[in-house]
């Protein structure tokens, strides 16, 4: 497929990358050269200087016969101007725009065939609010992603000393939770994956991926570690969009605080909000947070537009004794350097956006794309169709499909039901099939596994 993607930025470098080693023909636009002549260094992709949403800038890029346009540089504006002028101009099949303004995304017309002609838009702000919500909802989780419209749910946990399932093998697990099914799908121990067998040991300190229909969720995390008390109390450091987007969607039923440093900024989010204390201030501030009682704070989420302040504003309401720190970090090597030390949870903004936009770019056969383990690891979400004769998935149970190395099937969804992933299970036409895949680089073996014969056309 050819793809053209405008903007060299973390996102656009990231999925540059990923898009090239799949074989995909990849051109990034930027006007940035120096970030262009790097990304040339590093993999194998064509770069275009310029103005992304300017006709001759686009038309030097090859988008008289491209398949698809992604924009996600900075503006707003330019990414959507892109993809009118790629319609208008070029006929281009597909355009997916970043967008993050509120105030654009409000009025879903404008993205139609009769608006901007935009295919696909997505919301990073958006992304990283249901992805905070979702790990507010389960406390002990350190990742949450959704498959089947929430139906089925991939949780990361690390194991504790004193669960009930550590150091016992995987078979014991159905004497543990009777009439409650689930798959461990994948066990990291000391940053190395094991891929999970009947006679697999939990060791504490595992970092443990499961699959489980949503209603069974809390109980399998309480197999791996004590259950965390419910979140009653957030403080929230940065009200920008993703403050507060996430204020409106916790202040019914949490105490929510917001800590903001522009006066102004704070003022606009009182009148916003009806329930939540806003205060303007420094998160960063030890006065501040002791006055606020940040001991008795079960969240503290900072989700301000600096990496740095982010860090240490949470690690020091982390030493000053709130019972969980979450931390929003755009810059990749960050994440890998904070996570795991007094910051529970590094949350990329990054890595939700690539996965969304992934997921569309794999379209037909692939419904869902989960980045994991901070993009080494991926969750997919495949529909089988055709039938046993050219599918060499469906007809035929697990233990008969030869899956990529590292790759294990979680939970099939079937109508509305339910089915999670045994050896002996059979996958039907039409299944939606998880899969995690401890290797990402194996992403291309499983799209060739679902794709049907000539025959079923």
């Amino acid at each position: 497929m050819k793809i053209i993607i405008l903007g060299a930025g973390q996102v656009g470098a990231t999925l540059a990358e990923n898009l090239a080693n799949e074989q995909h023909d990849v051109t990034v636009i930027d006007t940035d050269a120096a970030m262009l002549e790097y990304l040339q260094e590093r993999m194998d992709i064509r770069t275009v200087q310029g103005h992304a949403s300017h006709p001759n800038v686009l038309r030097r890029a090859g988008a008289d016969d491209a398949d698809m346009l992604i924009a996600v540089t900075e503006s707003d504006e330019t990414n959507m101007v892109a993809c009118k002028v790629a319609y208008t101009l070029f006929n281009t099949p597909t355009k997916i725009a970043r967008v993050r303004a509120a105030e654009y995304l409000r009025e879903e017309s404008l993205f139609g065939p009769q608006g901007l002609a935009i295919d696909m838009h997505i919301s990073p702000e958006q992304l990283v609010t249901d992805y905070i919500r979702r790990l507010i909802e389960y406390p002990g989780a350190l990742q949450v992603v959704d498959f089947a419209d929430g139906r089925v749910q991939l949780v990361g946990v690390r194991a504790y000393y004193g669960g009930p399932l550590v150091s016992r093998q995987l078979r014991e697990l159905p004497e543990h939770l009777p009439g409650i099914d689930a798959r461990v799908a994948a066990i990291y121990r000391r940053g190395r994956p094991i891929i999970p067998e009947g006679d697999t040991i939990i060791e504490a300190e595992d970092e443990v991926f499961f699959v489980a229909a949503k209603a069974h969720i809390p109980k399998m995390i309480a197999e791996l570690r004590k259950l965390d008390q419910p979140v009653r109390r957030i403080i929230l450091a940065g009200g920008g969009r993703i403050g507060l987007r996430l204020a409106r969607v916790l202040e019914d039923r949490i105490e929510v605080k917001i800590v903001e440093s522009v006066r102004d900024r704070a003022r606009y989010l009182s009148e916003e909000l009806g329930n939540t204390v806003v205060l303007h201030g420094d998160a960063a501030d030890e006065g501040l947070l002791r006055e606020e009682n940040v001991e008795d704070c079960d969240v503290f989420c900072a989700i301000t537009n600096d990496d740095e302040a982010n860090i240490l504003s949470a690690m020091l309401a982390k030493r000053l004794g709130a019972r969980k720190a979450l931390c929003l970090i755009n810059r990749q090597s960050y994440v890998e350097l904070v996570e795991g030390s007094q910051i529970d949870i590094a949350i990329s903004p990054q890595q939700s956006t690539v996965s969304a936009l992934l997921a569309h770019v794999r379209r037909g056969d692939v419904v869902k794309v989960h980045s994991l383990r901070r993009g080494a690891a991926e969750a997919i979400e495949a529909i089988a169709h055709g039938d046993r004769f050219n599918s060499e998935v469906v007809g035929r149970r697990l233990e008969e499909i030869k899956l990529p190395p590292g790759t294990t099937i979680g939970a099939i969804v079937r109508g509305d039901e339910v089915i999670i992933a045994h050896h002996d299970t059979v996958i039907e036409a039409e299944d939606h099939v998880i899969l995690f895949l401890v290797n990402r680089k194996h992403v291309k073996d499983v799209g060739k596994l679902f794709q049907v014969g000539i025959g079923f056309f």
